[in-house]
């Protein structure tokens, strides 16, 4: 079976496929900082502050708000493309410390909840790597960084 081309079939998947790829970015920023977004808020509830305090954390009433405030700020940095760079910083400093005491796993005797602090260390392992890329790539396309001007510094 032969098939015949026509000229401009090419062109428009080459169009679609770069639209696609200018929106995939913005996108995926979107669904990637509404976790840190929604939780962010919630570090402000008595009760994720209370539960953090069982959990050990200390000065959990300063803490836990504190680190909301890195989730939120990161959050909306990372959603609207707008110093995403420094926003990912404040994911990584929000991202390590909660990870290391409130999925440590391996001090879990319990084999459900051991498992199920496991999947959720493993998962905020997995988004500090996002968090990472986009601290070392920036924002990408259809973002506020890059229509900012950029200082030349010798």
């Amino acid at each position: 079976m032969t098939s015949i081309s026509h000229p401009n079939n090419h062109m428009t998947f080459h169009l679609a496929e770069t639209k696609a790829k200018l929106w995939a970015v913005p996108v995926g920023r979107f669904f990637f900082s509404l976790i840190f977004i929604m939780s962010g808020v919630n570090h402000f509830s008595a009760g994720t502050i209370a539960y953090a305090a069982e959990q050990g954390v200390p000065m959990a009433n300063i803490l836990v708000p504190l680190s909301g405030l890195l989730a939120l700020f990161g959050g909306i940095s990372i959603l609207l493309g707008y110093f995403a760079r420094f926003g990912a910083m404040l994911l990584i400093l929000f991202l390590v410390p909660v990870t290391l005491t409130m999925h440590n796993f391996w001090d879990i005797s319990d084999p459900a909840i051991h498992q199920m602090q496991m999947i959720q260390f493993m998962k905020n392992l997995t988004i500090l790597g996002g968090v990472i890329l986009i601290a070392f790539y920036g924002a990408g396309p259809k973002s506020i960084d890059l229509k900012r001007p950029r200082r030349n510094t010798p």
